[in-house]
């Protein structure tokens, strides 16, 4: 399977996947309202939290599916690994529903801070998130088997169209049957049932036959051989949880439910550098462990060097474009001035600290694909002693803006501390090349582009001119990209 398509078809899911998802979001607060957006803001923290529960499980099934693809195991051990994780995924699933479904009641009354929502209704869409987040998180397996695999094609259009019917399709019904918070999480309920039953059939026309009449049954040893990968791959998730989530679990708590909404919109729209990004990883990391697998050590640092070009190309442009014009965007896409004045600089500091992530992730694609996570989680374990307590304190004292300075702040640290030890243990020689030739000098152009549009168009507030800016902007650096993208190599396989 073509290196090339797969990350093509994974950019372009994302990117529709992106759009479609941050484009609806003024509309379901125009017909929700605030604190009900709220609400959604706080099911896709919970959605994340209780992906720790995952201990290291899904990646590790997408690593060994791409270990099957590279002839590094047989079918049969393959399939029996397979089951095993199944039924670990099964108890787990029931397990983190229940608890949420128990303690919806609590949550409602105790932690959320709800001015104009019932508390019933509040604990009914919580009962209901609980079924969903279960759902969503068992589909992580399948997508496990099939990224492995490298079919990111069938995943990419997968992924477009269940978008479409979570986003778009939602619309609709709250405009014509209910806008209730207790509506839209009953269609995101059925929605999660379709993409859970979809991902597993692809995952089973995947994977390889075994004899006719053959049974295999759930057995706790084809796990050994895997666990101490998957609980590096746990601390690492839990790491990456703790890192990105942290600041808004502590903040629903604090934020009235309405205020929480709006800082959602303006971390939802950051969040967007990484998901451009994140295609890129979707894509090299099986294809850099079945090189690692077939001892072809110089194609994998290729590869890797190549994937952190496209996103400087890609991602970075689009931190810097949000760094420059917050208000104008948000202005521009809601026309609400009270989003704009509550969650424009909580956009730019998240805007900066999503670029610094988004290229310090790479040297752990390049550990992932060796195996060898010990110095991941060293760095991570010095990341996290860093991070929760400013996050925590500044929180509490600053609230989001305090959050969002210590988010960025701990990010750029990690960047530049800790990435040039993983490159000199894993590569050296390569930190420098990697950091002058494949990020900044990726940037520079893009950097200098936005900062004179920027002082060009001034501050004029008319919100017709300002869509046009931002599309001319847009335009400029789509170029840019598209023609670095070109100078690259055209020749990704």
């Amino acid at each position: 399977m073509s290196l090339k398509r797969n990350i093509v078809a994974n950019y372009a899911s994302q990117l529709y996947v992106t759009v479609v998802g941050i484009v609806m979001v003024p509309l379901y607060i125009r017909y929700m309202g605030a604190e009900a957006y709220g609400l959604v803001g706080f099911f896709a923290m919970l959605q994340v939290w209780f992906g720790l529960l995952d201990v290291g499980l899904t990646p590790t099934m997408a690593r060994e599916s791409a270990r099957f693809q590279g002839g590094a195991s047989t079918a049969l051990e393959y399939r029996r690994l397979t089951r095993a994780l199944e039924g670990v995924f099964v108890v787990v699933a029931l397990f983190a529903g229940l608890l949420l479904f128990a303690t919806a009641s609590l949550l409602a009354t105790e932690w959320l801070k709800a001015a104009e929502l019932p508390k019933k209704e509040i604990t009914q869409s919580l009962q209901l998130i609980a079924f969903i987040i279960a759902l969503r998180w068992m589909s992580g397996l399948y997508r496990g088997v099939i990224t492995g695999a490298e079919r990111l094609v069938w995943l990419s259009g997968f992924n477009s169209l269940v978008a479409t019917g979570r986003f778009v399709l939602v619309l609709p019904v709250l405009m014509y049957v209910s806008a209730t918070p207790l509506t839209f999480f009953a269609y995101q309920l059925g929605m999660a049932m379709l993409e859970l039953i979809g991902l597993a059939w692809m995952a089973y026309r995947l994977l390889p036959p075994i004899a006719e009449g053959q049974r295999i049954q759930w057995q706790w040893a084809p796990l050994k051989p895997v666990l101490k990968f998957s609980m590096s791959i746990a601390f690492t998730s839990s790491v990456w949880v703790f890192v990105t989530q942290t600041d808004k679990l502590i903040l629903s708590k604090l934020l009235p439910l309405a205020d929480y909404g709006y800082f959602s919109v303006a971390v939802l729209v950051a969040s967007g550098i990484m998901i451009v990004s994140s295609p890129i990883s979707s894509a090299i990391m099986p294809r850099m462990t079945r090189l690692h697998a077939e001892r072809k050590d110089a194609e994998v640092i290729a590869v890797y060097r190549r994937a952190t070009q496209i996103v400087s190309v890609t991602a970075i442009p689009i931190a810097i474009l949000l760094i420059f014009f917050s208000p104008k965007i948000l202005w521009a896409w809601t026309g609400d001035s009270a989003l704009v004045e509550r969650a424009a600089s909580v956009l730019r500091l998240y805007a900066t600290g999503y670029a610094f992530l988004a290229v310090s992730a790479f040297p752990f694609y390049l550990q992932y694909a060796r195996g060898d996570l010990r110095l991941h989680m060293i760095g991570n374990a010095l990341f996290v002693v860093l991070l929760i307590p400013s996050v925590i304190w500044a929180a509490n004292i600053y609230g989001m803006n305090g959050a969002g300075w210590a988010w960025l702040l701990s990010n750029a640290i990690y960047f530049a501390a800790w990435t040039p030890i993983v490159h000199h243990r894993f590569s050296p020689g390569l930190h420098k090349l990697w950091l002058l030739r494949d990020i900044v000098s990726m940037t520079i152009l893009p950097l200098l582009v936005v900062g004179l549009c920027y002082l060009y168009f001034g501050a004029r507030g008319d919100r017709l001119y300002i869509v046009l800016e931002l599309i001319f902007v847009a335009l400029i650096l789509s170029v840019l990209s598209y023609v670095q993208l070109k100078l690259i190599n055209r020749n990704i396989e």
